[in-house]
Formats: structure tokens, C-alpha cells, sequence
């Protein structure tokens, strides 16, 4: 019984040799992947413990980690396909075609090529960085994650904005932090007509890095900016949440305004 069920084996293993290597193949090819993905993740994180990347260095280790990926999972699937004589020989004929092949997949795959060439663009030139304060189509975000084929920007409301990189290349995108990481924060408030203008711009002289104006006036009030800083994208609503409760309370305090500051 022994011999019968080794020689059954046997005969499986013949039969399906392809077909075991081909997955053997894809197997290994995944694994590989995976510990090369860890790995430069891990080494990522050592580095930016120790240096602080930039997000110019951030934006360009993760389009190399997803390259390396996806490479590593093409040859992987691609030397699992050859396994099979069948198409061993399909791929013979093919490649020797090379020109017809090359038409045949750029029209098919051309949406996806391009979005994948303006991926590899996009973290080269750095128009946009991880972290980066962007507009993009009249939403504005902070930059999430540059992937190969997509761009995702949070939105303030907590949306994600997923852009294909093909049209974020050929499109105007509105950078505010490219130059300078911190943001400008704007609030406002309104007064009544006649009310002192001076006295409620003053009430904010000892607020460090903020500007007051009058931005407009009409019959029913007036209208006062606020400006200052944020020194992360992520801090303007909390920015600008302190700094209108504060002018708020500050104008009821002096007598200019009946909002109660929220």
C-alpha cells in the first residue's frame, strides 16, 4: 500500500508539474515581495526616527517601495506563465512581433500607463509632497498618499479625494505649503453698522502673528479679517477655531458684539 499511494504521488506530481511550479512560482514571487516591501518600510522608519525625511524623501520612498512590488509580482506571474509550453510558445511567436505586441497593450492599458508614468513624474518633479496642502478641481486637502496610479487627499470634512495621477500632471494644482510648510489661517466676524471698527482691530494687537482689516462693509454690517498661522495643515481648524472664540469673547467683553462665542 505504501508503494501504490508513493507512485500515486508520484504519478500526481508528473502530471501536475506545471501547474505546481507555476504556483510554487507566484507563491515565492508574493513572499518575496513582501519581505523586500517590509524591509525598505522598516529601513523608512529607522531613517526618519533618526534624520526626519523630508516629504520630498517620503514621497519618493513609497513610489520606489510600490515599484519594487510591482515588479517583483510581474516577473513572479510572468515566469509562472512560461511553466506551460503552451504558452511558452504563444510568447515565443509574440515576442517576435514585439512592434504589434507593444500597439496591442499601449491602446489597451493606456489609461492605466499613463497613470502610472505620471506617478513616477509626479515624485520626481514633487509638484505635490506627502503632507502638502493642496487644491485640486476645488477641493482642498492635505496630500495622504501618492501611490503608482492614485493620489489621495483628505478633505477637511474627512473625505478622501482619490485623483487619477494622470490628471493631477495635466491639471493646476494649487500647492500652499510647497514653499512654506505652515498655512495661513483666515477668520471672520461680523459687526453692526456703526460700531467702533478701531476698538474691535485693536482687540487683537497682543495676539502674536495675527493682522486685522476690514473686509468689506455694507448696509447691514461689517465684516472683519483675522490672519495667522498654522505650522501644520492639520492644525488650521484648530487654529482658527481658537482665534475666532477669542476675538468673539473679546468683542462681547467690550461691549461691540451680542455673539455669544461658540
Amino acid at each position: 500500500m505504501p508503494e501504490v499511494e508513493f507512485y500515486t504521488a508520484t504519478s500526481f506530481i508528473d502530471k501536475h508539474q506545471h501547474q505546481i511550479t507555476a504556483v510554487v512560482t507566484v507563491v515565492l514571487a508574493i513572499v518575496l515581495a513582501e519581505i523586500v516591501d517590509r524591509t525598505l518600510a522598516r529601513r523608512g522608519r529607522k531613517v526618519q526616527e533618526t534624520f526626519s525625511l523630508s516629504p520630498v524623501a517620503d514621497t519618493r520612498l513609497r513610489l520606489v517601495r510600490r515599484l519594487v512590488f510591482a515588479t517583483i509580482l510581474v516577473l513572479g506571474v510572468g515566469f509562472a506563465l512560461i511553466q506551460f509550453p503552451s504558452v511558452k510558445r504563444v510568447a515565443t511567436g509574440v515576442l517576435a512581433s514585439s512592434a504589434v505586441l507593444g500597439l496591442v497593450v499601449g491602446f489597451a492599458a493606456r489609461q492605466t500607463l499613463a497613470n502610472g508614468v505620471a506617478g513616477i513624474l509626479l515624485a520626481i518633479a514633487q509638484p505635490i509632497r506627502i503632507g502638502d496642502l493642496v487644491t485640486v478641481e476645488g477641493e482642498t486637502g492635505e496630500v495622504e498618499d501618492v501611490r503608482l496610479t492614485y493620489t489621495y487627499i483628505r478633505l477637511d470634512d474627512g473625505r478622501r479625494l482619490i485623483v487619477p495621477n494622470e490628471r493631477l500632471a495635466s491639471s493646476p494644482i494649487e500647492n500652499h505649503t510647497v514653499v512654506d510648510p505652515r498655512v495661513q489661517v483666515e477668520v471672520s466676524v461680523w459687526l453692526p453698522p456703526g460700531a467702533d471698527v478701531e476698538s474691535a482691530l485693536g482687540l487683537l494687537e497682543d495676539q502674536e502673528d495675527v493682522k486685522t482689516s476690514v473686509a468689506e462693509s455694507d448696509k447691514e454690517g461689517i465684516r472683519l479679517t483675522a490672519t495667522t498661522w498654522a505650522e501644520h495643515p492639520r492644525e488650521r481648524g484648530a487654529v482658527a477655531a481658537r482665534l475666532r472664540r477669542a476675538w468673539l469673547r473679546r468683542l462681547r467683553e467690550h461691549g461691540l458684539s451680542s455673539i455669544e462665542a461658540p
